[in-house]
């Protein structure tokens, strides 16, 4: 695992790099409660401002960030974030940093999910642990319609694994990986996913605040590439009835002093008793920290039985029907992968909340129960009583309610971000049932 190349480096170094690049504009990035990626474009003109932290914007504009009468905030870069975007003008190129925000005196940002995770990796580091993790963010491509409009019409009829010439996103998909390679990532892997249309990039793990960060730039590098092509990218968790949903697989570990803590050789399933309780901590707080890794309306026609997606709390090693996998490979590799995240979660706050969780299994020492190596898809309710297996919530309004219930995920996230998103979630809930859909007119119009 390589660290940035950016690393250490002073504002002077980063200035006259900027200077021997032919940097223009500087984009100031980072992403709202939501998880939609914002940024604040400068030009090289306030690229020294830029580095001091000196950057003011209006947080009131900025979903559930502040009140109208606290709106000013600051924008603290990462300067080990710096990278320069790999298109456009050579001799007027632009760039971007990862940004914290801070109040006008300095002080971190309450609402601000990078510092959300900031605060459970130090919380981590103070028990002696670091967490690494790897996102696997699926993505759909469309078509646009002969407006430009949106559509669900897509490029391929191509399944697991196809290659040309069913795959014509391969070209995009290329491009893709071309873009990312160039802004420092290493992809492990590209292929199309199960659905039409669909796809998966995957790139090496990281520490968690380098692979939330990832995630945000992999989102926008995607759909920058493919609106080049003239193709729409979607990271919506299930765009089309009938197919299978994308999902954000998150593989995860903890390491004591460079050593993975997951293994534990001689061990029941070569795994420690701190990954058995890891695994106990998501168990216990799946359901309270599904409205962050799961949260949308459309998140809930995912995880649904039939199509790949988890609805049942519980682990295992040789099937992919519970919500916590453990691959095989032991040693260094030694990971749980938790398959209930889909990519319109907030990389930040998501990998917070399982960070959170299993922390406090480890803490409590908490049940992990028996892994559950039979096909929970096929065992009846009875049976699925008799194993603890619980259910995840099965739509956004329950999912809040255990959000609310849950007082290890509220206190990860911090007063100030659960109640704005609890709010923004709310809302979009009602909305969302108030609406007359296209299967109501075609059931009940004619009929009653």
């Amino acid at each position: 695992m390589s660290s940035s190349p950016f690393t250490g480096v002073s504002r002077q170094e980063l200035l006259a790099l900027m200077t021997a690049q032919n940097v223009r504009f500087l984009r100031l990035q980072f992403t709202d409660i939501l998880g939609v990626n914002k940024n604040v474009e400068i030009p090289r003109s306030q690229f020294e401002k830029a580095l001091a932290g000196d950057i003011m914007f209006d947080g009131s504009s900025i979903e559930g960030f502040v009140r109208i009468e606290e709106s000013d905030m600051l924008l603290s870069p990462d300067l080990s974030t710096f990278r320069i975007f790999p298109w456009g003008d050579a001799g007027s190129r632009v760039a971007r940093l990862i940004c914290d925000i801070n109040r006008p005196d300095g002080t971190p940002f309450d609402g601000d999910p990078r510092g959300v995770l900031k605060r459970q990796i130090a919380k981590a580091a103070g028990h002696g642990f670091t967490m690494n993790a790897g996102m696997e963010a699926e993505f759909f491509v469309f078509k646009p319609g002969e407006r430009g409009e949106p559509t669900t019409v897509t490029h391929d009829v191509g399944g697991y694994f196809d290659l040309a010439p069913a795959d014509l996103g391969e070209d995009a998909r290329r491009a893709i990986v071309d873009a990312l390679e160039q802004m420092g990532f290493e992809v492990e892997a590209a292929h199309h996913e199960v659905a039409h249309g669909q796809h998966e990039i995957d790139f090496r793990y990281a520490d968690a605040l380098t692979t939330a960060d990832n995630i945000t730039t992999f989102r926008f590098v995607v759909k920058y590439v493919a609106q080049q092509f003239g193709l729409l990218a979607s990271f919506m968790p299930k765009p089309i009835f009938g197919q299978n949903g994308s999902g954000m697989h998150t593989h995860q570990s903890l390491f004591r002093e460079g050593r993975n803590a997951f293994w534990q050789q001689g061990a029941q399933w070569e795994l420690s008793e701190v990954a058995l309780h890891y695994i106990g901590g998501l168990l216990r707080h799946a359901r309270g920290f599904c409205a962050i890794t799961n949260p949308l309306v459309n998140s809930y026609k995912r995880l649904v039985p039939g199509y790949e997606a988890p609805v049942n709390v519980a682990w295992s090693m040789r099937n992919r029907s519970p919500l916590i996998r453990v691959p095989e490979r032991r040693g260094a590799g030694t990971r749980v992968e938790v398959r209930m995240p889909d990519p319109s979660a907030n990389p930040y706050l998501a990998l917070s909340v399982m960070l959170a969780s299993g922390l406090d299994g480890i803490a409590t020492k908490a049940d992990y129960r028996e892994p559950v190596d039979t096909n929970i898809f096929e065992m009846s309710h009875r049976e699925k009583r008799r194993l603890r297996i619980d259910d995840l919530p099965h739509d956004l309004n329950e999912a809040c309610d255990e959000l609310e219930k849950d007082e290890v995920i509220l206190d990860a996230l911090g007063g100030h971000v659960s109640r704005h998103f609890l709010s923004a979630k709310r809302s979009e809930w009602r909305e969302y049932i108030t609406q007359v859909t296209q299967w109501e007119l075609e059931n009940y119009l004619l009929k009653y």
